[in-house]
């Protein structure tokens, strides 16, 4: 019995993990995840020169001897800055879609499964900060409360969790009225057991589809709002060598080329996964390869 269970599941996943790389797309942008992780995590050994020292060799081009990617107009090495900026994109992409997830599924879990008035409020309230442009009101609330790598995961995250709020409840709702979640009641087993033991797992796949899709939108909100100087200023991210850039635009192009570059394919590839992740998650089937 206990064989075929395993057998079982090891058929999933290996189905699972058959449709997640089925697409060539997918496993480029596993890849390029794969190496930004390791961008953050090793940084220190992967950068060439200290991200903040500057030197008297400002604005060389690319190619430049000892400066793979040029260096900016104080003489700091490109390309160790752009390593060491994944440290901030990612942390403030994961961290803060973490949070979001976090308020998310609570906040739809409890409305979809007592339904009535909790759902009213609760849902009134997700609907109330989807009307605000997210990245406005982060835009306020950085100016006001100043700028820090903690504030705008706190800011990010805050923003960010209606859609998954709403998704949630949805599925939950559909899912209360099930046969094993009554047998779960009959069993007597308290509500919040029942939640989060034989509901919530149901509800993984649109959770994990909206959380890749969050880091992607978060690392974006971030890098604009590290590009209108509102940062964190003693961090190094993509945004803030944007903002950093913006007088060299003709003269030093690479100032701003390669972290827009960084960004650009980190979102792609997160978009890229989340899209993966919609596909290989589908129970009706597989998509096109």
């Amino acid at each position: 019995m206990l064989a075929a269970v395993s057998q079982t599941r090891e058929s999933r996943g290996a189905r699972l993990r058959r449709r997640l790389l089925q697409r060539g797309s997918t496993r480029v942008a596993l890849g390029l995840l794969m190496l930004m992780v390791m961008a953050a995590l090793l940084a220190p050994w992967f950068a060439t020169h200290d991200p903040l020292a500057g030197s008297n060799d400002a604005l060389l081009p690319p190619l430049s001897p000892g400066h793979w990617l040029g260096t900016d107009d104080l003489g700091r090495d490109i390309w160790s800055r752009v390593v060491h900026g994944t440290r901030v994109s990612l942390l403030v992409g994961i961290a803060s879609s973490a949070l979001a997830v976090t308020l998310g599924v609570t906040v739809g879990a409890v409305a979809g499964y007592f339904g009535g008035w909790i759902d009213v409020v609760l849902m009134r309230i997700a609907e109330f900060f989807q009307t605000l442009p997210r990245f406005v009101l982060a835009l306020i609330v950085i100016a006001l409360f100043g700028a820090s790598t903690t504030k705008l995961i706190v800011v990010i995250g805050l923003l960010a969790w209606p859609q998954m709020a709403r998704v949630v409840r949805a599925t939950v709702a559909s899912l209360q009225q099930a046969p094993f979640v009554d047998a779960a009641r009959v069993a007597g087993m308290p509500d919040r057991t029942i939640i989060a033991k034989e509901i919530l797992p149901n509800v993984a796949a649109p959770i994990i589809v909206l959380g890749s899709l969050d880091i992607a939108s978060a690392i974006l909100i971030e890098a604009s709002l590290s590009f209108f100087g509102l940062g964190d200023p003693n961090a190094i991210s993509w945004g803030g060598m944007l903002n950093d850039a913006q007088q060299f635009l003709r003269s030093a192009w690479w100032m701003s080329a390669f972290p827009g570059l960084a960004i650009a394919m980190t979102v792609l590839a997160f978009n890229l996964l989340g899209d993966a992740l919609n596909d290989a998650l589908n129970p009706r089937g597989e998509r096109r390869p």
